[in-house]
Protein backbone atom coordinates (compact mmCIF):
# COMPACT_ATOMS: atom_id res chain seq x y z
CA UNK A 1 0.00 0.00 0.00
CA UNK A 2 2.50 2.45 0.53
CA UNK A 3 4.17 2.29 -3.01
CA UNK A 4 0.88 3.91 -4.58
CA UNK A 5 0.55 6.60 -2.29
CA UNK A 6 2.79 9.07 -3.84
CA UNK A 7 2.22 12.01 -6.59
CA UNK A 8 1.02 9.22 -9.29
CA UNK A 9 -1.16 8.46 -6.91
CA UNK A 10 -2.82 11.84 -6.34
CA UNK A 11 -2.83 12.71 -9.82
CA UNK A 12 -4.60 9.75 -10.74
CA UNK A 13 -7.01 10.57 -8.31
CA UNK A 14 -7.68 13.96 -10.11
CA UNK A 15 -10.56 14.57 -12.52
CA UNK A 16 -10.05 16.58 -15.63
CA UNK A 17 -10.86 20.21 -13.29
CA UNK A 18 -7.94 19.09 -11.57
CA UNK A 19 -5.57 18.21 -14.07
CA UNK A 20 -6.17 21.70 -16.08
CA UNK A 21 -5.51 22.91 -12.76
CA UNK A 22 -2.43 21.49 -12.31
CA UNK A 23 -1.47 21.93 -15.96
CA UNK A 24 -2.25 25.99 -15.14
CA UNK A 25 0.13 26.38 -12.23
CA UNK A 26 2.79 23.60 -14.10
CA UNK A 27 2.48 26.55 -17.38
CA UNK A 28 3.12 29.53 -14.87
CA UNK A 29 5.86 28.03 -13.32
CA UNK A 30 7.72 27.32 -16.55
CA UNK A 31 7.04 31.28 -17.97
CA UNK A 32 8.12 32.09 -14.42
CA UNK A 33 11.51 30.04 -14.41
CA UNK A 34 12.27 31.38 -18.30
CA UNK A 35 11.64 34.85 -17.43
CA UNK A 36 14.01 34.88 -14.42
CA UNK A 37 16.90 32.83 -15.67
CA UNK A 38 16.60 35.17 -19.20
CA UNK A 39 16.37 38.57 -17.68
CA UNK A 40 18.92 37.33 -15.32
CA UNK A 41 21.52 36.50 -17.99
CA UNK A 42 20.51 39.67 -19.83
CA UNK A 43 20.88 42.19 -16.99
CA UNK A 44 24.22 40.66 -16.52
CA UNK A 45 25.59 41.06 -19.71
CA UNK A 46 23.61 44.64 -20.09
CA UNK A 47 25.84 45.76 -17.08
CA UNK A 48 29.00 44.26 -17.69
CA UNK A 49 28.44 46.22 -21.44
CA UNK A 50 27.47 49.72 -19.95
CA UNK A 51 30.13 49.73 -17.41
CA UNK A 52 32.62 48.85 -20.40
CA UNK A 53 31.53 50.98 -22.15
CA UNK A 54 31.19 54.39 -19.69
CA UNK A 55 34.67 53.53 -18.70
CA UNK A 56 35.66 54.03 -22.32
CA UNK A 57 33.36 57.17 -22.41
CA UNK A 58 34.76 59.08 -19.79
CA UNK A 59 38.14 58.35 -20.57
CA UNK A 60 38.23 59.63 -24.10
CA UNK A 61 40.04 62.92 -24.92
CA UNK A 62 36.94 64.24 -27.05
CA UNK A 63 32.89 63.14 -27.76
CA UNK A 64 34.23 63.13 -31.66
CA UNK A 65 36.90 59.63 -30.38
CA UNK A 66 33.47 58.48 -28.80
CA UNK A 67 31.58 58.65 -31.61
CA UNK A 68 34.57 57.49 -34.45
CA UNK A 69 35.04 54.34 -31.62
CA UNK A 70 30.68 53.52 -31.47
CA UNK A 71 31.04 53.15 -35.43
CA UNK A 72 33.94 50.63 -34.91
CA UNK A 73 32.10 48.76 -32.22
CA UNK A 74 28.22 49.08 -32.46
CA UNK A 75 25.50 49.90 -29.80
CA UNK A 76 25.39 46.79 -27.66
CA UNK A 77 23.60 49.01 -24.78
CA UNK A 78 21.22 51.41 -23.77
CA UNK A 79 24.30 53.58 -23.19
CA UNK A 80 25.87 53.57 -25.81
CA UNK A 81 22.72 53.43 -27.98
CA UNK A 82 22.34 57.09 -26.28
CA UNK A 83 25.24 58.52 -27.07
CA UNK A 84 25.68 57.33 -30.50
CA UNK A 85 21.42 59.31 -31.24
CA UNK A 86 23.11 61.97 -29.65
CA UNK A 87 26.31 62.61 -31.34
CA UNK A 88 24.62 61.56 -34.64
CA UNK A 89 22.18 64.22 -33.89
CA UNK A 90 24.91 66.80 -33.39
CA UNK A 91 26.56 66.49 -36.09
CA UNK A 92 23.69 66.49 -38.50
CA UNK A 93 22.57 69.98 -37.18
CA UNK A 94 26.04 71.30 -37.45
CA UNK A 95 26.35 69.85 -40.95
CA UNK A 96 22.65 70.51 -42.48
CA UNK A 97 21.44 72.92 -40.00
CA UNK A 98 17.94 72.47 -38.29
CA UNK A 99 15.71 72.40 -40.98
CA UNK A 100 13.80 69.51 -40.22
CA UNK A 101 10.57 69.45 -38.89
CA UNK A 102 11.73 66.87 -35.97
CA UNK A 103 14.47 69.36 -35.04
CA UNK A 104 12.61 72.38 -35.07
CA UNK A 105 13.32 74.49 -31.70
CA UNK A 106 17.28 73.98 -31.80
CA UNK A 107 19.17 71.73 -30.87
CA UNK A 108 18.93 71.60 -26.90
CA UNK A 109 15.32 71.07 -28.03
CA UNK A 110 16.38 68.12 -30.32
CA UNK A 111 18.32 66.82 -28.22
CA UNK A 112 15.93 66.67 -25.04
CA UNK A 113 13.34 64.72 -27.05
CA UNK A 114 15.89 62.43 -28.74
CA UNK A 115 17.46 61.44 -24.99
CA UNK A 116 14.18 61.34 -23.65
CA UNK A 117 12.63 59.22 -26.18
CA UNK A 118 16.02 57.00 -25.70
CA UNK A 119 14.98 56.23 -22.21
CA UNK A 120 11.15 55.98 -22.71
CA UNK A 121 12.26 52.62 -25.09
CA UNK A 122 14.46 51.25 -22.66
CA UNK A 123 12.36 51.41 -20.19
CA UNK A 124 9.93 49.79 -22.41
CA UNK A 125 12.49 46.95 -23.21
CA UNK A 126 13.84 46.10 -19.87
CA UNK A 127 9.88 46.29 -18.36
CA UNK A 128 9.38 43.09 -21.01
CA UNK A 129 8.25 39.70 -19.30
CA UNK A 130 7.59 41.15 -15.97
CA UNK A 131 3.59 41.57 -16.33
CA UNK A 132 3.98 37.45 -16.94
CA UNK A 133 5.48 37.40 -13.56
CA UNK A 134 3.36 40.03 -12.01
CA UNK A 135 0.63 37.80 -12.99
CA UNK A 136 1.67 34.70 -11.79
CA UNK A 137 2.94 35.86 -8.30
CA UNK A 138 -0.68 37.55 -8.03
CA UNK A 139 -2.81 34.42 -9.50
CA UNK A 140 -1.12 31.13 -8.87
CA UNK A 141 -1.92 31.00 -4.98
CA UNK A 142 -5.41 31.55 -6.01
CA UNK A 143 -5.18 29.10 -8.86
CA UNK A 144 -4.18 26.76 -6.55
CA UNK A 145 -6.79 27.68 -3.81
CA UNK A 146 -9.28 26.66 -6.76
CA UNK A 147 -7.40 23.17 -6.80
CA UNK A 148 -7.64 23.23 -2.73
CA UNK A 149 -11.47 23.58 -2.53
CA UNK A 150 -11.54 21.63 -5.32
CA UNK A 151 -10.01 18.42 -3.85
CA UNK A 152 -11.85 18.93 -0.31
CA UNK A 153 -14.97 19.04 -2.30
CA UNK A 154 -14.07 15.44 -3.47
CA UNK A 155 -13.46 14.54 -0.42
CA UNK A 156 -16.71 15.57 1.50
CA UNK A 157 -18.26 13.94 -1.70
CA UNK A 158 -16.50 10.38 -1.03
CA UNK A 159 -17.52 10.43 2.81
CA UNK A 160 -20.68 11.12 1.20
CA UNK A 161 -21.12 8.39 -0.38
CA UNK A 162 -19.27 5.87 1.44
CA UNK A 163 -20.41 6.52 4.62
CA UNK A 164 -17.16 6.39 6.49
CA UNK A 165 -14.34 8.91 6.75
CA UNK A 166 -11.94 6.35 6.45
CA UNK A 167 -8.18 7.14 4.47
CA UNK A 168 -8.46 5.07 1.69
CA UNK A 169 -11.81 7.05 0.52
CA UNK A 170 -10.37 10.79 1.49
CA UNK A 171 -6.36 10.41 1.10
CA UNK A 172 -6.96 10.51 -2.31
CA UNK A 173 -8.90 14.12 -2.56
CA UNK A 174 -7.21 15.51 0.43
CA UNK A 175 -3.74 14.68 -1.30
CA UNK A 176 -4.27 16.49 -4.53
CA UNK A 177 -5.57 19.40 -2.49
CA UNK A 178 -2.72 19.68 -0.39
CA UNK A 179 -0.48 19.51 -3.54
CA UNK A 180 -2.68 22.16 -5.57
CA UNK A 181 -1.70 24.67 -2.54
CA UNK A 182 2.01 23.70 -2.52
CA UNK A 183 1.95 24.27 -6.45
CA UNK A 184 0.35 27.56 -5.74
CA UNK A 185 2.37 29.06 -3.50
CA UNK A 186 5.75 27.18 -5.16
CA UNK A 187 4.63 29.12 -8.26
CA UNK A 188 3.97 32.44 -6.64
CA UNK A 189 6.82 32.91 -4.58
CA UNK A 190 9.96 32.98 -6.67
CA UNK A 191 7.71 34.67 -8.95
CA UNK A 192 7.04 37.89 -6.44
CA UNK A 193 10.63 37.68 -5.17
CA UNK A 194 11.85 38.17 -8.89
CA UNK A 195 9.29 40.91 -10.12
CA UNK A 196 10.71 43.06 -7.03
CA UNK A 197 14.06 42.29 -7.49
CA UNK A 198 13.69 43.20 -11.53
CA UNK A 199 12.09 46.01 -10.89
CA UNK A 200 14.60 47.60 -8.43
CA UNK A 201 17.15 46.68 -10.92
CA UNK A 202 14.89 48.57 -13.35
CA UNK A 203 14.61 51.81 -11.47
CA UNK A 204 18.18 51.77 -10.59
CA UNK A 205 18.96 51.27 -14.23
CA UNK A 206 17.05 54.01 -15.91
CA UNK A 207 17.78 56.27 -13.25
CA UNK A 208 21.60 56.11 -13.89
CA UNK A 209 20.93 56.12 -17.86
CA UNK A 210 18.72 59.40 -17.00
CA UNK A 211 21.92 60.67 -15.40
CA UNK A 212 24.14 59.78 -18.28
CA UNK A 213 21.67 61.48 -20.50
CA UNK A 214 21.78 64.67 -18.42
CA UNK A 215 25.85 64.49 -18.81
CA UNK A 216 25.61 63.83 -22.12
CA UNK A 217 23.50 66.86 -23.10
CA UNK A 218 25.34 68.93 -21.17
CA UNK A 219 28.61 67.51 -22.99
CA UNK A 220 27.27 68.51 -26.26
CA UNK A 221 25.23 71.75 -25.41
CA UNK A 222 27.94 73.67 -23.37
CA UNK A 223 30.25 72.51 -26.00
CA UNK A 224 28.63 73.72 -29.36
CA UNK A 225 27.89 77.21 -26.85
CA UNK A 226 30.92 77.60 -26.58
CA UNK A 227 32.19 77.12 -30.09
CA UNK A 228 29.45 79.35 -31.49
CA UNK A 229 31.75 81.60 -33.57
CA UNK A 230 31.61 80.38 -37.10
CA UNK A 231 35.43 78.98 -36.75
CA UNK A 232 34.16 77.27 -33.40
CA UNK A 233 30.98 75.63 -35.44
CA UNK A 234 33.89 74.31 -38.01
CA UNK A 235 35.94 72.89 -35.10
CA UNK A 236 32.51 71.43 -33.43
CA UNK A 237 32.03 69.69 -36.46
CA UNK A 238 35.30 68.03 -36.90
CA UNK A 239 35.24 67.17 -33.13
CA UNK A 240 31.98 65.68 -33.36
CA UNK A 241 33.11 64.00 -36.73
CA UNK A 242 36.01 62.46 -35.54
CA UNK A 243 37.98 63.96 -37.67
Amino acid sequence: METQIGFAHFLSQADALGKVVLLLLLALSVASWYLIVTKSISNYLDKRRAEDFLRQFWAADSLGEVRAALLQRGVDNAFAGLAKDALDAAAGSEKHGMQKLAAAGGLGEFLTRLLRNGIDQEATRVEHGLTVLASAGSAAPYVGLFGTVWGIYHALVNIGLSGQGTLDKVSGPVGEALIMTAMGLAVAIPAVLAFNAFNRRNRVWLAKLDAFAHDLYASITVGERADAGPAGKARTLQAVKGG
